[in-house]
Formats: structure tokens, C-alpha cells, sequence
């Protein structure tokens, strides 16, 4: 039976009421899904799309991020941010907030609030050390020159000086007595030289840091109130690299260097103070944060941890540095076990960086290595024996990890050399194998399920990957020249992430296609270890704001 006219008309007012209904339901379930939105724009550039807005609750430790999309429009979800007044930032290079902005956020309904923007007064102390290295005049050889003092402050504090050439030269030496864990709000002295390189010659030293004094004497305003050249700036994100929530965790005292940030199987996040004895565990739910006290092993040395990684059973090991030895921290009884190195081999310069238990239930043994002798180490757990390998001879290029495969042979990346080297684990024999790139300074990374190998090309300013049972090499370079990637690791969905340890990006690879996104993070980061949580969907990536006391994570939006 065809249906009447009467009827037709009866659906179609039907369709559109519930039509209107869908649409008014999506638009208030739209509406409920954001609690605080709003454009940001400026009379330069009208609405801006990557602009980051910050929301800080007053009196929380915790601020939450989010980027404008490209109608520059930022939306904070409801269920990121609590009711409260709420302090509003940006990040956006060459622009500040034209009015401090402040503004309560209510639970029933969403909060809009515009934000214009105006041409930053001081663009200097928004650059990246990445950029200020693209903006300085010379050579790529004076320029490596002074990229390691970014390993304790960042470059401003150094154009920003008055130091003539003399000035700069007693600066270098006096500098040269710090070690890296060493930063402003903790000076450090450095207990004896590494004895790795080999003997230094004074002459050629002194030649040297004459050299640099007079490179950097050129780059700070010695010579007037202004600096003699512009300065070059990154453009802001744009697309993929702005669908992303940050959540930064500030920590108490501002001393803590969170240089290494782990996440266990119960979602509680772990990391080290890079300066001081502490290891500390982070509920990311509360904000909460417990300290353990780790013990000394030599009183008089410099104090503080590098590396922190899981065993199997996700019990934590430390790299003690200038204590000369390691420890594992039980979860279960929250009690440490410490190993010191052996009188012969454990002088001043010692300095254990690294340690790999992942695969020590394989022969009960763990890897770590010393950056004072730039020599590989073996502890035998049961015995408690350790054993010394010399993958060099003296001179010897910085040896700087050491990470297992799936039958416990360590893989060394010595950062100053362009090779990987493997160690057996029955016999020691060393088997070498060079990288594409000559000069690529192999750092940090991890090893995958399937015996890969992703490792940062520190000096080569790219990611790598090498099959261990294929004996072949990967690379890509970073999208942006100047991040000089720290770290590498791969999330269960076969993407690769690093950072940037000058310009305060994450770097996300699909190595099937060679696409990056590079998220630029909210504040100044000194990024060293990166370590992304598969138990999420997405992936969740987490990072240590080594320099500012803060542990930064990252969630994608796809």
C-alpha cells in the first residue's frame, strides 16, 4: 500500500523534528565536552593557529595544556580541568599575552575566553637553544663548541653575559670543574678528570678554551647593549602536532632533576633526581609524590642518579654516577641492595651512568658502563662479582649505553664514535658495525621485542634503528635540523618517539612512511630520557623537565 500524501508530510516533519533533536543533542554533548574555550588571535596574524594555552589552578602543582587548532580556537575538556580560578599562559614564538588572564571555571557549564595576543617586548628569553645555535654567526665547529653548555643551563644565560675574551676563559675553566649533573640551583664540583680520553695536553687546552672565549666573547653583549645578529625563530605547529593535551607536574624543591621518567604496570610514575640521592615515585591521579632516600656508597662524592630502568619483574635500577656503583630498588619491600665497584677499579673518576637489568634472568648478570673510564661493566647478581670490558683502547670515544637483546649480549652506542658495538654474552668477544652517517654519536635508546635497536644519533641529528639479527641500519633524519636527538623508543603501535634536546619538541616517527609530528612542549625542556606507557589507547608519552623540576605528559589525540 503506497503511503498518503497526509502521511509523507507526517514523516518528514517527524524526520526533521528528530533531526533537530540529533543536532541539538551532538551540539549540547559538544558543548558539555569542553569546559573552558575560546579564540586566540592577533592583529598581525588574525586567529593563530598552534598557539599553546596553559590553564594553572591556584594553589595546584598541576597545569594543563592544550594548542589552537587552525581556526585558533583551544578547548580544554571537562574532564582535564577541576571547578576553580584558573591562571591562563601561552606559548606562541614572538608573541605574549597582551592582558594577564585569569578566570574561574565552573562545573555546570563551559567557560569562553578569548585571548589576543601582541608582539613580544623580549624575544630573546623565548628562544630555544635550538634557536639561539640557528641564530648565532660561525662555523658548525664553533657552534659544537658551545652546545654542550646546554647540558647545564640553557645558551640565554650565555649571551646575555658581559665576559670579555679573559673574562670567558677564566669562566670555561672554572666551568670545566662541573660535572654534567651539575646545574645553577645545584653546583656540583667534579672529584677528578675522566681518564677515558686519555692525557690532556695543557697547551692544547689552553689553545682550545682561548678559542672559545673568543667565539662566545662574539655572540653575548660584551660589546654593546644589543646583540649583532637577528635571530632566527621555528614556526609554531601546525596540523597532527597540535591534537595533543599536556599535563606538567611541578615538583618540590625546584632542586629536583627528574633526568630519567619510568612508568610501571600500575600506571605510578618513578624517577630519579639527577643531582641529589632520591628516587621518587609520582601518582599521576593525585599529584601525590613519595621520596626514598638513596643511600651513599662514598660520602664525599658528588651525589645524584642518571639512569633509572626495570628489571623483568619491574623492580628498579639506578646508575649512582660519582658513588661508584649501582642499586636496585625492590617495589615490594621498598628496600635498596647496593653494589660498589671493586677497590682496583673505583677511583674519583668513576661515574656509572647506565644500567640494562631488562634481560639479567636470562644468565643472572647486568649490564652498565662507566663514563669516567669510558669501559663497560658486568655484575653477576648471584655472586656479586663484576667484570670490566674495554670495547677501546685509551684514548678511548665516550662509551655512553649499553642495552641487552633477548639473550643478554649487550649493544654499547658510544656517543663518540659512529659505530654500535656487541658485546657476547658467553664468550665477550666485540663485534662492530658501523652507522650510515659517519660522525652520527650513537647515545641512548631501547631494545624492542624484536631484537631492534632505536637509539638517538645524538651528533648525526637523527633516529636510528639497527637489527640485531639482520645486522642493518635505519635512519631518519629529524624534520627540523637542530634537535639532536637524546633518546629513541618505540610504542606498542610500531611508532617511534624522541626529543629534541635543544628544541623543546617531541619527536613521533611512523617509520613505515618517514612522517614525523614534532609537539612542541609548553615550557623550556632540557629533554634527556623518553619513555612512552602502552597500557593506554593512545599511547601515553612522558618526559623529565631535567632543568625545571617537572615531569611533563603528553597525550596525542589519534
Amino acid at each position: 500500500m503506497r503511503p498518503t500524501m497526509k502521511s509523507l508530510t507526517s514523516v518528514a516533519i517527524l524526520g526533521i523534528i528528530l533531526g533537530h533533536a540529533a543536532l541539538t543533542s551532538r551540539s549540547g554533548q559538544a558543548q558539555s565536552a569542553d569546559v573552558l574555550t575560546g579564540l586566540v588571535s592577533s592583529s598581525e596574524e588574525g586567529p593563530m593557529e598552534g598557539v599553546l594555552v596553559s590553564a594553572t589552578k591556584a594553589g595546584s602543582s598541576r597545569t594543563i595544556t592544550v594548542v589552537s587548532d587552525q581556526q585558533g580556537r583551544y578547548r580544554f575538556p571537562r574532564a582535564k580541568l577541576d571547578p576553580g580560578q584558573y591562571t591562563l599562559g601561552i606559548r606562541a614564538i614572538g608573541y605574549d599575552l597582551e592582558s594577564a588572564a585569569s578566570l574561574p571555571v565552573a562545573a555546570e557549564k563551559a567557560t569562553t575566553a578569548d585571548l589576543k595576543l601582541r608582539k613580544a617586548h623580549n624575544l630573546a628569553s623565548q628562544l630555544t637553544n635550538a634557536e639561539w645555535l640557528a641564530s648565532f654567526p660561525g662555523t658548525d665547529e664553533q657552534k659544537a663548541s658551545v652546545r654542550g653548555c646546554a647540558h647545564c643551563h640553557t645558551l640565554e644565560r650565555v649571551t646575555r653575559s658581559r665576559h670579555d675574551v679573559p673574562g670567558f676563559v677564566a669562566v670555561i675553566e672554572r666551568m670545566a670543574g662541573y660535572p654534567p649533573l651539575a646545574f645553577p640551583l645545584m653546583p656540583q664540583r667534579l672529584p677528578a678528570p675522566r681518564i677515558g680520553p686519555g692525557a690532556v695536553q695543557a697547551d692544547q687546552q689552553q689553545l682550545a678554551r682561548r678559542r672559545q672565549a673568543e667565539y662566545l666573547a662574539s655572540l653575548n653583549l660584551s660589546s654593546g647593549s644589543q646583540w649583532s645578529y637577528g635571530f632566527k625563530t621555528l614556526p609554531r605547529p601546525k596540523g597532527n602536532a597540535t591534537r595533543v593535551i599536556y599535563t606538567e607536574y611541578d615538583l618540590s624543591p625546584r632542586t629536583r632533576q627528574p633526568h630519567d621518567v619510568i612508568v610501571d604496570s600500575a600506571g605510578m610514575v618513578w624517577y630519579a633526581s639527577f643531582g641529589e640521592q632520591i628516587l621518587a615515585k609520582l601518582d599521576p591521579g593525585t599529584g601525590t609524590v613519595t621520596e626514598y632516600q638513596v643511600p651513599l656508597l662514598k660520602p664525599k662524592a658528588p651525589t645524584g642518579i642518571l639512569a633509572l630502568r626495570f628489571d623483568e619483574d619491574e623492580n628498579l635500577w639506578l646508575g649512582l654516577q660519582f658513588q661508584g656503583g649501582i642499586a636496585k630498588f625492590d617495589r615490594k619491600t621498598e628496600k635498596f641492595q647496593l653494589w660498589s665497584l671493586p677497590p682496583e677499579l673505583n677511583g674519583d673518576h668513576v661515574q656509572i651512568n647506565q644500567v640494562s637489568p631488562g634481560r639479567h634472568k636470562v644468565d643472572g648478570k647486568v649490564w652498565f658502563q662507566d663514563a669516567g673510564t669510558y669501559t663497560i661493566l658486568r655484575l653477576d647478581v648471584p655472586s656479586g662479582k663484576i667484570e670490566a670490558f674495554e670495547p677501546y683502547k685509551i684514548p678511548r670515544p665516550n662509551v655512553y649505553d649499553v642495552i641487552p637483546d633477548s639473550r643478554n649480549n649487550g649493544f654499547v652506542l658510544p656517543l663518540g664514535s659512529d659505530e654500535i658495538v656487541r658485546i657476547d654474552a658467553k664468550t665477550g668477544a666485540m663485534t662492530r658495525y658501523k652507522t650510515p652517517t659517519p660522525g652520527s654519536g650513537p647515545r641512548r635508546g631501547m631494545m624492542d621485542s624484536q631484537d631492534r635497536l632505536w637509539f638517538g644519533e645524538n651528533r648525526a641529528d637523527r633516529i636510528a634503528m639497527f637489527d640485531t639479527r639482520t645486522e642493518r641500519f635505519q635512519e631518519w633524519p629529524a624534520p627540523t635540523p637542530g634537535a639532536w636527538p637524546y633518546d629513541a623508543t618505540v610504542d606498542k603501535n610500531g611508532d617511534v618517539w624522541s626529543g629534541g634536546e635543544y628544541d623543546d619538541r617531541i619527536l613521533r616517527l611512523n617509520p613505515a612512511t618517514g612522517q614525523f609530528v614534532e609537539y612542541l612542549l609548553p615550557r623550556q625542556t632540557n629533554v634527556r630520557r623518553v619513555f612512552v606507557d602502552n597500557r593506554t589507547t593512545p599511547v601515553t608519552f612522558w618526559v623529565g623537565s631535567n632543568h625545571g623540576a617537572s615531569i611533563v605528559k603528553l597525550e596525542p589525540l589519534d
